[in-house]
């Protein structure tokens, strides 16, 4: 493990930039620290209209009043003093050793791990399974639905990943659409849209994409990417018109505060 004493006690590391990600930087930010989110050069994000991710592609991306740019290792502290979230395309975690932050969160919520361990920062956390707090990494943070979401782990591990979605207005996985074949996706509606059951919402190497149920088209893949059969590509909101696909959800704000709480501890004890 890397001595605190050594560490800038004031920034964190995330790795991933989606929409649960999203919300955790902003919590952090708003918290006082400042944070550098780390993603791939391709990044697959459904609800892009609050993910950090956005930025890889566009530059920039503002979410909740923060925003977040592209950057690189050299760039990053520029980004930084502007009061902006610095994103940088490094999966394979490089510049811990640039800028050698006191926390690493891990939150790509892969549902396993993908290189993270206690040895690459002070402090460690997870977001959900795939992780045993005490032995992969520091702490874990329940992202799973119901009571125990955000709760902070320090021994064992979160509640096994179920392969259902959470409960929204009485639907679970019938709101979540996955790829029917594999290839490249097209998307013919935009996030925000009212669609209907059945309506054609986008196409993957020309096969149709039907929406599963009524609602707000709340998620919705970047078009142009190469997708394989069964990936997760769009999100329908049961609630329709009274769902909010611009704010982070109150399930990214419960995770975000579980993080914050665990930071806190750990810098405060």
């Amino acid at each position: 493990m890397r001595s605190l004493a050594d560490a800038d006690r004031h920034l964190i590391v995330v790795r991933g930039a989606g929409d649960l990600a999203t919300g955790t930087i902003i919590r952090l930010r708003n918290a006082g620290y400042k944070v550098i989110a780390l993603e791939t050069g391709k990044p697959t994000v459904i609800r892009r209209t609050v993910a950090f991710a956005e930025a890889v592609y566009e530059g920039s991306m503002s979410v909740e009043g923060t925003v977040a740019e592209k950057a690189s290792p050299d760039t990053a502290l520029s980004v930084l003093s502007r009061g902006h979230v610095p994103v940088i395309v490094d999966p394979d975690l490089s510049v811990l050793s640039v800028f050698n932050p006191a926390v690493l969160v891990d939150a790509i919520i892969a549902k396993r791990n993908l290189g993270t361990s206690r040895s690459l920062a002070p402090f460690t956390i997870a977001l959900g399974p795939g992780f045993e707090a005490g032995v992969d990494v520091d702490a874990v943070v329940e992202t799973k639905r119901g009571h125990y979401l955000g709760r902070v782990i320090y021994s064992g591990c979160a509640i096994a990943n179920t392969g259902i979605p959470g409960l929204i207005a009485g639907y679970a996985a019938e709101r979540v659409i996955h790829s029917p074949c594999s290839g490249i996706f097209k998307g013919l509606r935009e996030i925000g849209d009212i669609v209907r059951k059945g309506e054609i919402i986008a196409e993957v190497s020309s096969v149709p994409v039907r929406a599963s149920i009524d609602g707000m088209l709340r998620g919705l893949l970047r078009s142009d990417l190469e997708v394989p059969a069964g990936f997760k590509i769009a999100d329908i909101d049961p609630r329709g018109s009274e769902a909010d696909y611009l704010t982070v959800s109150d399930k990214a704000r419960a995770i975000g505060g579980g993080v914050l709480e665990a930071v806190d501890h750990f810098l405060n004890r």
